[in-house]
């Protein structure tokens, strides 16, 4: 990326600060995570209901992921109109209920987390504006610390979010491995900052439509370049599971196609590498992250720590890549099209 790319835009600067924002977070956490799991194991919830848009949602997914996946809890989105347009209600008593958003004013959200804690869930925002309407409607409130985000698109804020999710993760669980990657974080975040994926630049350029594929604990990471894709690159982009991705979407795929592949770190990686073969073979042009590169179409990561951690820090890499991609097409990354930096949805 060139030096003009990287400091001129707020959402170039802002990705920069996230080592940064993940210290700050691990300090101010330590206090509201302590009393939200004295409530949750006083509790035991056997469900979690997460409430997020846009990035939110897809940091949403990650929960899904993680929660599913190291405590064995059933893990489901709300759908926030059920409150908010409907007046209803769901029967969330002594369960999680959990929301996620930079901000903490669209209504749909707010609604849903007064209903649920009316029911008497056990209500948590993640939230960068603690001091919201969202924060105060929740029982608990963890600070992501992102401070001031003024780029539209979302990028500490969402990082700040994945890592809350992973720390409350570690200290549910008491999982040390998750830990001490979560405290590794911020060092590793800075390291994928200067990692270069200029090599899939030209494919990016050249065409309007692209994929973006995960699985496990990348799927969140392929929804959210799917939407940074979209919101600051102008290009249409869709992101699937590799298991969704067989059951219809592949047919979409042609010659030269353009395929972003976010490579699982853990168990899930062998369905992902053998799908990467097959589009090969399809004739699209993938690209693949992998901490090897040593073969055509490799993106370069970390080397692997901790899966989900390994994820986040993707993420991170990504960003740098979709700042080539906007400013190599033209686009205002600060100014996306139609779009605002708070959406207050109904």
């Amino acid at each position: 990326m060139t030096q003009t790319s990287s400091t001129s835009s707020h959402l170039g600067l802002e990705s920069m600060e996230v080592p940064a924002v993940i210290e700050r977070q691990n300090r101010a956490l330590a206090g509201p995570m302590a009393d939200l799991l004295a409530r949750l194991r006083q509790k035991s919830p056997r469900v979690v209901v997460t409430c997020g848009r846009g990035s939110s949602a897809h940091a949403a997914t990650f929960g899904k992921h993680l929660f599913e996946r190291y405590l064995g809890l059933p893990v489901s989105a709300a759908a926030p109109n059920v409150a908010s347009v409907y007046g209803g209600s769901l029967d969330l008593h002594d369960q999680l209920f959990l929301a996620i958003s930079q901000s903490g004013r669209s209504a749909d959200l707010i609604a849903t987390a007064e209903m649920a804690r009316s029911v008497g869930a056990i209500t948590a925002a993640v939230v960068n504006e603690a001091d919201s309407p969202l924060g105060h409607a929740c029982e608990f409130v963890l600070p992501m610390e992102a401070g001031p985000e003024l780029s539209v698109a979302a990028s500490k804020s969402y990082i700040a979010s994945l890592a809350a999710l992973l720390r409350l993760t570690a200290d549910w669980t008491g999982d040390l491995p998750i830990k001490k990657a979560v405290d590794a974080l911020p060092d590793r975040l800075a390291a994928a900052t200067r990692l270069d994926w200029s090599s899939a630049l030209p494919v990016f350029l050249s065409g309007r439509s692209a994929m973006t594929v995960g699985r496990g604990p990348t799927l969140a990471i392929a929804r959210e370049a799917a939407l940074k894709l979209k919101e600051v690159c102008s290009v249409h982009a869709e992101a699937f599971s590799g298991a969704e991705f067989q059951h219809g979407p592949i047919s979409l795929v042609e010659r030269a196609y353009p395929i972003l592949v976010f490579t699982p770190t853990d168990a899930a990686a062998m369905g992902i590498e053998e799908l990467q073969r097959r589009l090969t073979c399809q004739g699209a042009a993938i690209f693949a992250t992998g901490w090897r590169p040593d073969g055509p179409g490799v993106l370069p990561v970390l080397e692997p720590q901790q899966p989900e951690a390994d994820a986040i820090c993707m993420i991170q890499a990504f960003y740098r890549f979709a700042l080539q991609v906007a400013s190599s097409r033209g686009t205002d990354v600060d100014r996306p099209r139609h779009l605002q930096k708070v959406t207050s949805t109904l």
